[in-house]
């Protein structure tokens, strides 16, 4: 098993912890969908997801606990690359988001063998925006004034990761979790 723990399928009966996490106040504030998701509209979606091929959701699992989402959607065959999102459990413990970030990763330039990965996130969130730009994503550009909040225009910032860039950063990274991740 791998020490940062796995990517795995997302199992039926996960579906209303899945959702629990996604309306938690601190998830649904960083994401463009702020209202609370109710039971049906939250199965619904996930039917609906289901019969996709351009969007996948992940558990991640860490000793055997269930400990945040993954999910990659717009994924393009053609041009090689797709979007990203993910929400950690409210009680992960620190480092669980960077161990998620590694393994999607892996995930989309080993498994999915894609050129590149890509987000969008709301400006105000620098956590997140600090931890994409430590792994090595670049600031692809700013979409000003794009998404409102409570009345207020918010800037949105995407970011964007090219395999080789990753091919070159995957090691070193993996040693700092690895590092950090002792006792977790």
């Amino acid at each position: 098993m791998n020490a940062l723990g796995h990517l795995r399928t997302v199992e039926e009966n996960e579906l209303e912890l899945m959702r629990a996490w996604r309306n938690a106040p601190s998830i649904r504030a960083n994401m463009y969908t702020r209202h609370e998701i109710s039971q049906q509209e939250h199965l619904d979606w996930w039917q609906r997801t289901l019969q996709r091929d351009d969007q996948k959701y992940f558990m991640y699992e860490k000793n055997k606990s269930a400990m945040g989402i993954v999910g990659f959607t717009k994924i393009d065959r053609v041009n090689s690359n797709c979007s990203w999102a993910f929400y950690a459990s409210t009680d992960a413990v620190k480092g669980t988001g960077s161990r998620m970030e590694y393994l999607a990763l892996e995930h989309v330039f080993n498994d999915m063998r894609l050129h590149k990965l890509y987000c969008e996130v709301l400006s105000f969130n620098l956590s997140v925006i600090s931890m994409h730009k430590k792994f090595g994503f670049a600031v692809e550009g700013v979409f000003r004034q794009h998404h409102m909040i409570d009345g207020e225009y918010i800037d949105v910032v995407r970011m964007g990761f090219i395999v080789d860039e990753w091919l070159g950063r995957r090691n070193e990274m993996r040693v700092k979790l690895e590092r950090t991740n002792r006792g977790h």
